[in-house]
């Protein structure tokens, strides 16, 4: 028992050791933040831009043309069967009090007067069929508001922080955690210690990740205290939307912990491993708008960002479960047809299915431990490389 405490004990010295000299180097480089300091405000420029959306006056449109505005509410159900799901309502009641047979009221032929069927389609997307006179003059503050908050929150969450802190923090902060050392030649003061090479691996990512992980928590918070007071809702602050954030929060931190791992790697294998950093960076990059343009791609599956944004994809189902309806609802051409048309099809491309059909919990499950196999599988090979290098 005693020797086994001792050993954790070491363990737990070594560690502590090297990360924290790891962290003093960082703290102590202009270079650090430089770039902590550009992300934010990137990131803060385009908040900004949100703000200034939420703040413009949508004009409401007599749709129907009876002189009224905006007498139909959103009417659609939180999720969507293999066949269709009858729903809708007909909030000015033109439709129901029409002087017509029943059988006229059902023009999509489902057996309900004056509804909306919502169908999927052979794309996987999804469709209207309204009988006539049904939701035909919507709110278009609402919707115009809605779908741009959705489709920011989705659209700064993946490409935003998650891409963008996710790869662009560790390609200037990761890829010379091993490779700095050996070119200074001071390594061998690390290695002088009774610690082997796999573990100076692992003690200098655990430095990396005690500056980054806060640092993107932060961006986090700051951005969902923002958008929760901006966004449209009832209420002050829009709690529905914190799953999301959680998620794109957890999303980031196994982008940092991966390709941290992965460009500190590359490092170790050349000493230009930021070449080698970049394409990977530009492939990744495509991979994050295959993601949203086509989710169903093999191609993710061997990625790393298909699998972090896939977090997120079944957050979105947890959280807005009504967003397949909602979408559809925006784009229907019979809705808006006689007004500006809401970001519907930028909500449709930002949103994406998870990658299984199982439960959105399960995706997430499934996410994350593939995350960490790729990250685990990316030391060992890290730490064999390093083995095999000189020292001087």
């Amino acid at each position: 028992m005693g020797s086994s405490t001792k050993a954790w004990s070491g363990l737990d010295r070594k560690a502590t050791a090297v990360a924290e000299f790891t962290l003093r180097q960082y703290r102590t480089r202009l270079s650090t933040w430089v770039v902590l300091a550009s992300c934010v405000v990137a990131l803060g420029t385009v908040l900004l831009f949100y703000i200034d959306a939420m703040n413009d006056t949508v004009e409401s449109v007599d749709n129907d043309g009876d002189g009224l505005f905006d007498e139909d509410g959103p009417d659609f159900p939180s999720s969507v069967d293999a066949t269709s799901t009858t729903f809708g309502y007909d909030d000015d009641g033109d439709c129901r009090e029409s002087d017509r047979p029943d059988g006229a009221k059902d023009t999509n032929n489902n057996g309900v007067v004056c509804d909306a069927i919502l169908r999927q389609n052979w794309f996987g997307g999804s469709a209207i069929l309204w009988d006539n006179d049904v939701d035909e003059d919507p709110n278009e503050e609402y919707f115009v508001e809605e779908a741009t908050h959705r489709a920011f929150l989705l659209g700064y969450g993946k490409l935003g922080i998650v891409f963008l802190l996710g790869i662009f923090l560790p390609l200037f902060l990761a890829t010379g955690l091993i490779r700095g050392e050996m070119t200074s030649e001071t390594m061998h003061f690390l290695l002088a210690k009774p610690i082997a090479r796999g573990e100076v691996l692992l003690y200098r990512m655990l430095g990396y990740l005690t500056l980054v992980w806060p640092a993107s928590a932060a961006v986090v918070v700051l951005s969902a205290l923002v958008t929760g007071f901006a966004a449209p809702g009832e209420g002050v602050f829009r709690f529905e939307d914190l799953g999301i954030w959680l998620a794109i929060l957890l999303a980031t931190w196994l982008a940092l912990l991966v390709y941290g791992m992965l460009f500190m790697t590359l490092g170790v294998m050349w000493k230009y491993g930021i070449v080698l950093a970049i394409p990977f960076a530009a492939w990744e990059f495509g991979m994050a708008f295959l993601s949203m343009g086509l989710p169903s791609s093999p191609l993710l599956r061997v990625s790393v960002i298909g699998w972090c944004l896939a977090i997120i994809d079944a957050a979105t189902a947890l959280s807005w479960s009504d967003q397949e309806a909602f979408i559809a609802y925006t784009t229907d051409y019979a809705v808006w047809s006689h007004t500006v048309v809401a970001p519907g099809e930028s909500l449709g491309f930002l949103t994406s299915q998870a990658p299984f059909e199982i439960s959105a919990t399960g995706n997430i499950a499934v996410a994350i431990l593939v995350l960490l196999f790729q990250a685990g599988v990316i030391w060992i090979i890290g730490q064999s490389l390093f083995k095999g290098k000189e020292i001087a």
